[in-house]
């Protein structure tokens, strides 16, 4: 049903499913509809016609699907691992029940790497977008950042791709500035103009990697020929309509990017260091001085030294 090879995935399957019900299974592939009741699951059981027991793990989301959205459904999503065993068994379970198909399209999601590692808090790495915001990032920068890769790869992120994403954000802005304000129903319209292969790249399994070097390269002969003067009123018009279509289906708010980082209090732990710098130079300990620039710097903060102390701005 999930049209994965079971014999090539046996070895790690079978270590899975033995973690995830606990069973004996004559085959790899078999799943527990109900589970009896052991006298160690103390109060956790219904009364069914089976005895006392209670639903194996999979029966919930086929439950929560078909509660909320019917027997049949357009979409259904998840992370690449849960393909084997667990849509696999929803598929079962719920097409056993109804004689109908369960979801008509499945999209599956690789996994996110940070800094070449897994993603956990035993490895410090589990960051939150309140840690981006006290770098000096925004939202739209890490919204960049994950839209990077396309979703059935592995993304790894790392912090200094924030400031790629802040860099391209900050070229559209300009961008837009430059370009005739876009009709009031643009977006509505989808006229994508020179933009016309962001929207194509879309359409090829929503390939957002491509679709972004895409948005790139038209903003690249958009510069070029707002340079060189050679746009007609007419072009620069559907190039205005076309920007303001794919960064809006991106989901990026051109309006209002750059205002926060410049309207948001100083994070304390920048205030902190910044304070610590000053004190190194203060003892003239520029070795710590610098290192301390450079931290805040990775944080995503400039500090400029005034006669009145040091200033601090956003990267």
């Amino acid at each position: 049903l999930s049209r994965l090879k079971i014999e090539a995935n046996r070895a790690n399957a079978d270590q899975r499913l033995q973690s995830a019900d606990e069973y004996d299974k004559e085959n790899v592939s078999d799943f527990a509809l109900w589970k009896a009741w052991r006298e160690e699951d103390g109060e956790n059981f219904w009364e069914s016609p089976w005895g006392r027991g209670r639903p194996g793990w999979h029966i919930e989301c086929s439950a929560m699907s078909m509660r909320y959205l019917g027997p049949s459904f357009d979409l259904h999503s998840g992370g690449i691992d849960l393909i084997f065993p667990h849509h696999e068994n929803e598929i079962a379970q719920s097409e056993g029940a109804t004689g109908k198909p369960f979801a008509r399209h499945w999209f599956h999601i690789a996994h996110l790497r940070v800094e070449d590692k897994k993603m956990s808090k035993s490895l410090g790495n589990l960051y939150t977008v309140d840690d981006v915001k006290s770098w000096g990032f925004e939202a739209q920068d890490l919204r960049y950042v994950l839209l990077s890769g396309h979703y059935r790869q592995p993304l790894n992120f790392r912090k200094d791709a924030l400031k790629a994403g802040q860099s391209a954000l900050s070229r559209f802005k300009h961008l837009a500035a430059a370009l005739p304000v876009p009709s009031a129903n643009a977006v509505a319209d989808r006229g994508w103009g020179p933009f016309r292969a962001v929207f194509e790249a879309l359409c090829e399994d929503l390939n957002t990697s491509k679709a972004l070097g895409a948005l790139h390269s038209a903003a690249g002969d958009l510069e070029k020929g707002l340079k060189s003067g050679s746009l007609s009123e007419d072009a620069e018009r559907a190039a205005a309509d076309g920007l303001a279509n794919a960064v809006e289906t991106f989901g990026f708010d051109l309006t209002t990017y750059g205002q926060v980082s410049r309207s948001s209090e100083i994070p304390d732990g920048v205030q902190q260091k910044a304070a610590e710098r000053q004190v190194a130079r203060e003892a003239k300990d520029w070795g710590r001085a610098d290192a301390l620039r450079d931290e805040l710097l990775e944080m995503g903060w400039v500090v400029k030294d005034t006669p009145d102390g040091p200033e601090l701005n956003p990267a």
